[in-house]
């Protein structure tokens, strides 16, 4: 650090007036993605006739299914004389850990805000780890169009969070606009004449201030995300801190643990729109993709080969919850998809680590299972569903949560901060089933129209499971969101409201006869013609217990004939679950088969024999 000092004295700093590095942030849902819309299509690098569509950062698939922002992103446009590079995060709190690797390379942000909701959990979570990095902060308050919009109170309530959460007096000097992503307009006050963004671009290169670099000194670039294409191979994305890089040389690449290896960069590329272009040369305050490391990871240093300084490695918050990954071991195994071995599963799942920083997996208890942990359900949702894409096939248990020891050697547990925002009606149902999952209400308020928002905290695996039921108490008219507050004392046994299983009692095919006697019991998940196997979860039962049901029956034929006899048998549709539901729905005895074609819920032990034994193990 002494040598670093040292150089950086050395070298005279520089203030590049033609760049800026701003992040947008916010809570999920409220408009990041749709203002980088408008922000690059009045920056005018696409052509005129060009179709660019809606949410173009939103790439990924399941971005574009689940209507959120999952991985951060990079794109920059010229205004003026200027290249505003832009850093588009996830709103969503299972997300947080790429937010907290990319903060590092602006040297502003914009805070946007939604004018009906005003600062939710998560603008508290972006907003802390910009600030606690020193980001010059612009406040957008967002959808002023909104019926429901109350404009004055969200500000008030802003400045609030600002005042809780500044760290020094520059962050309570922010600049406040106006706007409606949607159709691309920003206004310094809310009667101004809705126009374009003009003046966010004139506030962004007025308010988020210029790098001040040294760009004599010797290069170094800390790499906050990686890329890969079948072309060029390995994207090491980052800002350049100090000195400049050009194609073809070699630079130190220091890992985490401190080792330094020779390594040669091949191109140099920096962002125009959604497009990289190579250059000939890139210099301090550039945010650039470099090729040629094959083997690079987040957190690690580039540095020039006499100087290899180590910049401080990206800090990521500690997961919360953990689910057992292993290999599919039903009777179906094997016939879906096209990876299925414990050696592919875990070469796919540490292989995940290189990119999914706030990730964390671990050997099992056996050769084919591995503890995968994250931020929330929906972040290892995600990395489910993106493997069942690629043809993997594997079963998963239920998520739990992730416990530690305090000084004194108590056991603690996760606790979420939970915001919900519903009708006064609800209020009753959503009181008793939160009350059940050891939930303490912390705040509420009422606008006066039947709209209400009450605030809880929760701890994390009274969560789990409760995002079905919520849907369903409120009759889908709600939204609840959620973030870690910390560790408390462990609440005690939260006990599980679900009914049992209808479990399939053989291998073959359901038929309509089988279904027909399962649905006088329960509620059914499959149609008549789908193949099942002895321990398949086939329904939910309408009593605490599991029943066994033989849904492969077939109605028996005999001589005698009646009027009624061959009326066709009416079922009531089944309930088709996503694999966020199945998640919510499996009890800790039972697991859910994912392969590229279906998600099947199953016992952990497939026979009766084999539960009857498990049973009488435990009550011993």
């Amino acid at each position: 650090m002494q040598a670093e000092t040292a150089l950086q004295a050395d070298s005279k700093l520089v203030k590049r007036n033609d760049i800026r590095n701003v992040a947008i942030i916010a809570h999920v849902d409220h408009g990041k993605t749709t203002l980088v819309d408008g922000l690059l299509k009045q920056s005018h690098i696409f052509r005129e006739n060009q179709q660019v569509g809606a949410l173009i950062m939103d790439s990924n698939d399941q971005e574009r299914e689940r209507g959120i922002t999952i991985l951060a992103k990079n794109t920059a446009i010229d205004y003026r004389d200027t290249r505003i590079n832009i850093i588009d995060t996830p709103g969503h709190a299972d997300f947080g850990g790429e937010v907290e690797r990319v903060l590092n390379m602006a040297d502003g942000c914009i805070l946007l805000v939604d004018a009906a909701e005003g600062p939710m959990p998560q603008t508290r979570f972006v907003l802390q780890k910009a600030l606690e990095l020193d980001l010059q902060p612009i406040v957008i308050i967002n959808k002023i169009d909104r019926k429901d919009a109350r404009i004055d109170a969200v500000v008030e309530e802003t400045q609030d969070l600002f005042l809780e959460l500044a760290t020094s007096d520059s962050h309570l000097d922010f600049p406040i606009l106006y706007a409606i992503g949607r159709d691309g307009v920003a206004m310094y006050k809310p009667e101004d004449e809705r126009k374009d963004l003009q003046p966010l671009f004139d506030t962004i290169v007025k308010t988020v201030p210029a790098p001040e670099v040294a760009i004599d000194a010797p290069f170094q670039m800390l790499i906050t995300a990686l890329d890969y294409d079948d072309y060029k191979g390995k994207y090491a994305i980052g800002r350049v801190i100090r000195g400049r890089i050009t194609p073809n040389t070699s630079v130190a690449r220091i890992n985490r643990e401190g080792d330094v290896s020779r390594q040669k960069i091949n191109l140099v590329m920096n962002y125009k729109g959604l497009q990289r272009t190579e250059v000939p040369e890139a210099i301090a305050g550039d945010i650039v993709a470099l090729t040629g490391i094959s083997d690079a990871n987040i957190g690690e240093t580039l540095a020039d080969i006499d100087h290899p300084e180590a910049l401080p490695s990206i800090e990521i918050s500690e997961p919360t919850l953990k689910m057992t990954f292993g290999v599919n071991t039903s009777p179906f195994s094997g016939r879906e998809g096209k990876f299925s071995t414990s050696r592919q599963l875990r070469s796919r799942l540490y292989r995940e680590l290189e990119t999914n920083v706030s990730l964390r997996v671990e050997d099992g208890n056996t050769p084919d299972e591995f503890v995968v942990s994250g931020r929330g359900e929906l972040h290892l949702s995600v990395l489910i569903e993106t493997m069942r894409r690629e043809s993997y096939e594997l079963q998963v248990s239920r998520p739990e949560v992730i416990t530690h020891e305090d000084e004194n050697g108590h056991l603690t547990e996760p606790v979420e901060h939970l915001v919900i925002d519903t009708k006064d009606t609800y209020m009753g149902v959503l009181t008793e089933a939160l009350a059940i999952r050891k939930a303490q209400l912390t705040n509420m308020t009422n606008d006066g129209s039947g709209n209400i928002r009450i605030e809880y905290d929760i701890p994390t695996r009274g969560l789990i499971g409760f995002r079905n039921a919520f849907l369903t108490l409120t009759k889908g008219n709600g939204a609840m969101s959620s973030l870690l507050k910390g560790f408390v004392p462990w609440m005690g046994k939260i006990n599980s409201a679900r009914m049992g299983a209808l479990v399939a009692s053989e291998l073959g095919t359901a038929v309509t006869y089988g279904l027909s006697n399962a649905q006088m019991r329960g509620d059914t998940f499959i149609e008549p013609g789908t193949p099942v196997y002895e321990g398949m979860i086939v329904g939910l039962n309408s009593r605490p217990d599991d029943l066994v049901v033989n849904i492969c029956k077939e109605k028996q034929k005999t001589n005698i004939r009646s009027s009624t006899s061959d009326i066709a048998v009416r079922l009531t549709p089944p309930i088709l679950m996503s694999l966020e539901q199945s998640l919510d729905f499996i009890n800790n005895d039972e697991l859910v088969e994912v392969t590229p074609k279906n998600i099947r819920l199953r016992k952990r032990y497939l026979t009766q024999h084999e539960r009857a034994r498990m049973r009488s193990r435990e009550n011993d």
